[in-house]
């Protein structure tokens, strides 16, 4: 039977982190978490926040820029062959499924094909081939009976920093310790930025009267399948999750 209720927080894991596949800011903010991890000897528990579910009633013709209905339900797909990982395999299955994937769609140059077979049975097969993960799972793309597990998920992210966020969400030291949306970033850091980053975080994070540091103004996500990496990025101004002015076949 498809499970209907997250599994609860696991004490051996020492980060929690709520991932959308179709976000490129958690792809970035993922492999800078992956950074310190390493050097740090934390475990991440990959856990699964989904933007389409969180958006479920909201008018995706009205209230996103054009392209952004069929990114969120691409992503929704993905977490599915994820949360099937996840029940049949365990939890330490995630870390390839998630850094395969990310790199799978990412690093692909923006003129390749990768959109048009995004979260397709072919896409995720190859995904979990290279993953070393049985390619049974691809064919949960359509099971939305993982959809319940998913909404519940994305609601326990939610409890822990408030609903106006998106993605990612980061717990450390999960369930009780400190979560927090983001950091929001365009790049990943080398290995040395990345712990001071990290360090700077979870410090501003802790302290109890802190709530949000914020700008829009932002750099373009510095990953290849959104046009490349620039040594001196466009800064663009950005709303609720999108860039402002975002064109039709330009959604992340």
């Amino acid at each position: 039977m498809t499970p209907t209720v997250p599994p609860e927080s696991d004490p051996s894991y020492d980060i929690e982190f709520f991932w959308d596949p179709i976000c490129p800011f958690a792809w970035i903010t993922s492999r800078w978490v992956a950074k310190v991890a390493a050097q740090r000897d934390y475990r991440v528990d990959w856990r699964f926040i989904s933007l389409r579910l969180i958006n479920k009633d909201k008018d995706y013709a009205t209230e996103f820029p054009p392209g952004y209905d069929e990114g969120h339900t691409a992503g929704l797909r993905v977490l599915r062959v994820a949360a099937a990982i996840r029940d049949e395999l365990g939890r330490d299955a995630l870390t390839p499924f998630v850094s395969t994937f990310g790199h799978a769609y990412w690093d692909e140059q923006q003129d390749s094909d990768v959109r048009s077979r995004l979260a397709t049975v072919d896409h995720l097969e190859a995904v979990l081939a290279n993953a070393g993960l049985p390619t049974h799972f691809a064919a949960t793309l359509d099971d939305d009976s993982w959809d319940t597990l998913l909404d519940a998920e994305s609601e326990l992210a939610l409890s822990r920093t408030g609903r106006d966020v998106g993605t990612p969400i980061i717990s450390f030291q999960p369930p009780d310790g400190v979560s927090f949306f983001g950091p929001v970033i365009s790049r990943v850091p080398n290995d040395t930025d990345a712990v001071e980053l990290w360090d700077a975080v979870t410090k501003l994070a802790a302290f109890p009267g802190f709530a949000e540091m914020k700008r829009s103004l932002r750099e373009r996500p510095q990953l290849n399948v959104l046009g490349g990496i620039s040594d001196a990025p466009v800064q663009e101004d950005w709303q609720g999750g999108h860039r402002r002015g975002h064109l039709a076949g330009d959604r992340p």
